[in-house]
């Protein structure tokens, strides 16, 4: 059973930063494509960036600077380090895993932002 278990979100001011986690059991991270989404209030959920097992990085065009993607294979988990935070960032944060066909989504981590 794929489970995905994100943490380390919260509240934090403006030009903050933030490191999410994502431990993932029942599958092996380094060997499959890990993202981040998020959801803010009233909005769709929208992709963040993605790692592949490659180590290729992608990154939605307006957070490039700002927020990273990484992944440590021992601890199988995945990270987002998010930095110079901004209110538009706050959002609901999800981690997502691309597994033979199949997306699989954790639970999320809320993330806000004060001005």
């Amino acid at each position: 059973q794929v489970q995905l278990v994100e943490s380390g979100g919260g509240l934090v001011q403006a030009g903050g930063s933030l490191r999410l986690s994502c431990a993932a059991s029942g599958i092996i991270v380094s060997i499959n494509t890990m993202g981040w989404y998020r959801q803010a209030p009233g909005k769709q959920r929208e992709w963040v960036a993605q790692i592949t097992s490659g180590i290729i990085t992608n990154y939605a065009d307006s957070l490039k600077g700002r927020f990273t993607i990484s992944r440590d294979n021992a601890k199988n988990t995945v990270y987002l380090q998010m930095n110079s935070l901004k209110p538009e960032d706050t959002a609901v944060y999800y981690c997502n895993a691309l597994n033979r066909g199949r997306v699989y989504w954790g639970q999320g981590t809320q993330v806000t932002v004060s001005s």
